[in-house]
C-alpha cells in the first residue's frame, strides 16, 4: 500500500457545532477540500475522510465522527489501517485557547497542552511524536467564563474575520508541510512569540537602579 499524509482536523459532528472555537480543525479540512478538489467525503470507521493529492502526496483528509474527548479512537483507527508511521505521516489541527485568535504554531511534536482531542490522541498512539498545527481562537473573556462554554462558542465581530484568514493560512501551512517539510513550515508560517513585557513598576525600578548603578560608578572614578 503506498503511503499517505494523514491529515485530521480535530472537532466536534453536527450542525450545532459548526463555526465553533473548538471545531477550527473541521474548517481548515474543508478548506483543503474545496482547494485541492478532495474527493469524499465518505464514512471509515470512526470518521468522515477524503482521499486526494496535495502537488505529489497522497493525502487522506480525516474528521473524527467520536467527539472531540474520543478523537484518539477515529486516529489510532486510521493510522493501524493505513500502516502510518506518526512521526512521519500524521498532522494534527486543533484550536488552541493559550494562542491569541488567528496564531499559528507549528510544531513536530509535544505535549497535548491541556486539549483533551490532543490528549486522547497522545493516549491511544503511546506518543507525543507526531506533527500538530494549533490555530489560536484566544482566551477565555473572564477567569470565571465556563471553558465548555467558550470553546463551543461562536466567533463574533473582528474575531470571524481574522479566524477566516487564520483557516486559510493553515491550510497553507499544511499544504507546505506535504509538499516541503515540516521545518520550512515551521520557519514560514509560525507567529513570532511576543516578548513578555514587564510590569510598569518594576520596568520604573530596573530604570532607576541602573541610573543609581551608573551614578555610583561614575563617582567611583
Amino acid at each position: 500500500m503506498d503511503p499517505f499524509f494523514i491529515i485530521v482536523g480535530l472537532g466536534n459532528p453536527g450542525r450545532k457545532y459548526d463555526g465553533t472555537r473548538h471545531n477550527v480543525g473541521f474548517d481548515v479540512i474543508d478548506e483543503l477540500v474545496d482547494r485541492f478538489h478532495i474527493g469524499g467525503p465518505e464514512k471509515f470507521g470512526k470518521s468522515m475522510i477524503g482521499k486526494g493529492r496535495i502537488g505529489d502526496r497522497k493525502v487522506i483528509l480525516v474528521k473524527p465522527m467520536t467527539y472531540m474527548n474520543l478523537s484518539g479512537e477515529a486516529v489510532q483507527e486510521i493510522v493501524h489501517y493505513f500502516k502510518a508511521d506518526p512521526a512521519q505521516d500524521l498532522v494534527i489541527i486543533s484550536d488552541d485557547i493559550d494562542l491569541q485568535v488567528g496564531q499559528l504554531r507549528i510544531r513536530k511534536k509535544g505535549s497535548a497542552g491541556g486539549h483533551n482531542g490532543l490528549k486522547n490522541i497522545v493516549q491511544h498512539l503511546g506518543s507525543g511524536n507526531f506533527a500538530r498545527i494549533r490555530v489560536g481562537v484566544g482566551g477565555k473573556p473572564d477567569p470565571d467564563y465556563a471553558l465548555m462554554d467558550y470553546v463551543l462558542g461562536h466567533f463574533s465581530g473582528d474575531d470571524k474575520k481574522v479566524m477566516e484568514e487564520a483557516v486559510s493560512k493553515a491550510a497553507d501551512a499544511v499544504a507546505c508541510m506535504v509538499t516541503e517539510g515540516a521545518d520550512l513550515a515551521m520557519n514560514r508560517f509560525n507567529t513570532p512569540r511576543k516578548k513578555k513585557q514587564k510590569p510598569a513598576k518594576a520596568a520604573a525600578a530596573e530604570e532607576a537602579a541602573a541610573i543609581e548603578g551608573a551614578a555610583e560608578n561614575a563617582s567611583a572614578e
